[in-house]
This record gives structure tokens, C-alpha cells and sequence, in this order.
């Protein structure tokens, strides 16, 4: 049986890319029966007479999945963020990047929009970019409009699944349009009104770039922490995880335990502030979530 990975899913359609051929399919009704809904990104076994009639046999085992946006299989996560209009939010930056370490993807930080920015504006950027390159995360600064940065962000996506992930109006489909000017894809200003744009992608799709795939996604609907505990938080910070290592106790969650290395390293600003800020933030919204039953 001919094997391939969806690429495409649309109106009970699922596109599957097999080789150079892409195959129209629909998911067999063990499917429904077995509450396997097949993915964006995931590896199927399909049968099909022609291009336009075939039916996915079998789903294979997916090594992540996430629920909104729908897709499976995912390498990295490219999270768009523009440095002005919208203004760039490190507290809603670590929030996308403790959902993406949660479910294991490898984060890409693309701040976008630099032309607009004024010098003071720039420096800033400049150095919360350092920030987030000493906690180690790599951080790309583009512009879709003048290109810088776009021949940088190549390489990152060779032979991956990325997904484009961030709010709304920061240029998802923008750059997009300037790693692949032939797709068109349209974009939308924005809102004075409300200070952000809006979703200009209605469904998931990969597309190719270079030798590797990107999904242009509608971005997450939802930015709940709706899995996650207590003690994972821990591991969703690199900085604060590398140091919490040197803590005394074992599970140290870094608020009131003694001798606690992440508190003497946000004291000697080995780790920035708003950081150790965010995460504490985000502990608590942990703590104060309604059990589920």
C-alpha cells in the first residue's frame, strides 16, 4: 500500500503527498468508529485508484500533536512576533514558549517588523533578543518588507515541519509571502481599534519551503495552560531550569524554599527579572486552576 503525508486537510478532504503526487483522500469510517481524526503532518497508509478518489487505511503513530492549532508531527515552532504594531510582549512570548517546550517542539523566536521600528525602539529589541539567546533560544530580527533577516531563516526550516505560531497582525502570512513570493498569501493591516489584526489563515496547511514544510496556521485559539503542573513548569524555563539543578532541594519551585540558586541567580541578573516574573505569574494561574473531573 502506497504510503504518504497529509498535507492539506479542507472540508473533509485530506490532500496526501506521496512523492511528488498529491492525492485526495478521505479517512475510512473505522476512523469515526476508533476516534482517530487523521491530522495535518501525519504519516498515513492510503489506497487510490487516481488522483481525485482514495482513502486513508491507517494513521501511524504520531510523535506529538497539537489541539489548536490541528497538526501532528512537528519539528519546531517559528514564533512570530513583531517588534511594533503590535508592540512585543516578552510575557506573551513565554507564554507561547512554555506551551511549545511543553509539547516538546523546538522554539524559534522570529521578531518581525524591524523597519518600523525608531532607534530606542531597536536597541530595546536588540536586547531582549541577547536576553533570550543567553537563555538559549535561538532569535532571528526581520523584516518582510526590507527582507532583512529572511536568507537567515532558510536554514532553519531544511527538512522540518515548522509551524508559524503568534498573535494575530504580527506578519505570519507576511513573511510567508517573503520566503515564497509566489504563494500570495493575503494579509491584513492592523485594527487601530483594537491593536491587533486579523486571522487571515482559515485552515492548517503545509506548505514547501526549500527542502523542508511550513503549516500556516489560524495560530493557537487558545494559550491555557491547560495541561501543564506545577512541577513542569520548572522545565518549560531553560535558564531557570539549568540553574534550579543547584538548588538545595530537590523540586525547589523557586518562591519560598531556602538556598535557592534560581532566586541568587535572578539577584545577580544572571537570569532577567521579567523572566523569573513571568514564571511565577504563571505558577500561580497553575495553582489557581479549577480542577478538571
Amino acid at each position: 500500500m502506497p504510503e504518504g503525508k497529509i498535507i492539506k486537510a479542507l472540508s473533509g478532504f485530506y490532500y496526501v503527498l506521496s512523492g511528488k503526487d498529491t492525492v485526495q483522500c478521505r479517512g475510512r469510517g473505522v476512523f469515526r468508529k476508533n476516534k482517530v481524526t487523521p491530522l495535518v503532518g501525519d504519516e498515513v497508509v492510503y489506497q487510490a485508484e487516481n488522483d481525485k478518489e482514495g482513502y486513508i487505511l491507517e494513521v501511524k503513530d504520531r510523535k506529538n500533536e497539537l489541539v489548536r492549532p490541528p497538526i501532528a508531527n512537528v519539528d519546531q515552532a517559528i514564533l512570530v512576533f513583531s517588534a511594533v504594531e503590535p508592540d512585543f510582549s516578552t510575557a506573551l512570548l513565554d507564554r507561547f514558549l512554555v506551551l511549545v517546550e511543553f509539547n516538546h517542539i523546538k522554539p524559534i523566536i522570529c521578531i518581525t517588523k524591524m523597519d518600523l521600528t525608531n532607534d530606542d525602539q531597536y536597541k530595546e529589541i536588540q536586547s531582549y533578543a541577547e536576553d533570550y539567546r543567553k537563555a538559549g533560544y535561538e532569535v532571528l530580527l526581520t523584516s518582510s518588507e526590507t527582507e532583512e533577516g529572511i536568507k537567515d531563516l532558510y536554514p532553519f526550516l531544511e527538512g522540518e515541519i515548522s509551524v508559524f505560531a503568534g498573535q494575530s497582525g504580527v506578519g505570519k502570512s507576511s513573511l510567508l509571502n517573503a520566503l515564497r513570493p509566489d504563494l500570495g498569501l493575503r494579509t491584513n493591516d492592523i485594527s487601530s481599534h483594537l491593536g491587533r489584526g486579523k486571522h487571515t489563515t482559515r485552515h492548517v496547511e503545509l506548505i514547501k519551503v526549500g527542502n523542508g514544510h511550513v503549516a500556516d496556521t489560524p495560530g493557537f485559539s487558545s494559550l491555557e495552560f491547560i495541561d501543564i503542573e506545577m512541577e513542569d513548569l520548572n522545565f518549560c524555563f531553560p535558564d531557570i531550569q539549568r540553574k534550579s539543578e543547584e538548588c538545595k532541594f530537590r523540586g525547589c519551585l523557586h518562591i519560598a524554599e531556602p538556598k535557592c540558586a534560581v532566586k541568587d541567580a535572578i539577584q545577580n541578573q544572571e537570569i532577567p527579572n521579567y523572566r523569573y516574573e513571568h514564571y511565577k505569574s504563571f505558577l500561580q494561574e497553575i495553582k489557581d486552576r479549577k480542577p478538571r473531573y
